[in-house]
């Protein structure tokens, strides 16, 4: 699966706590899928960082199709009770 520059120069560098494994494992079984106007996928997913207790929601940006990783953090407004 691929990466573009930006995720592998910019996301990756900037948020420490995060790896390609993580993202690509939320992919895969995602609490919550959503197509952008643009066309890129939003995937959330709860993942649990080291020496944290509680979950957090992780938010992976993908290209259209819906593989290539473009961004991803921690989403602190994600509701799920909403669409």
């Amino acid at each position: 699966m691929a990466c573009t520059r930006y995720f592998e120069e910019q996301v990756l560098r900037k948020r420490t706590y995060l790896t390609e494994g993580m993202c690509r494992a939320m992919i895969a079984a995602p609490v919550r899928r959503e197509a952008q106007k643009d066309g890129r996928v939003r995937f959330w997913g709860e993942v649990r960082l080291p020496g944290e207790a509680e979950p957090r929601m992780l938010r992976v940006v993908t290209l259209e199709d819906g593989e290539t990783l473009h961004n991803a953090f921690l989403d602190r407004g994600f509701r799920r009770d909403e669409p």
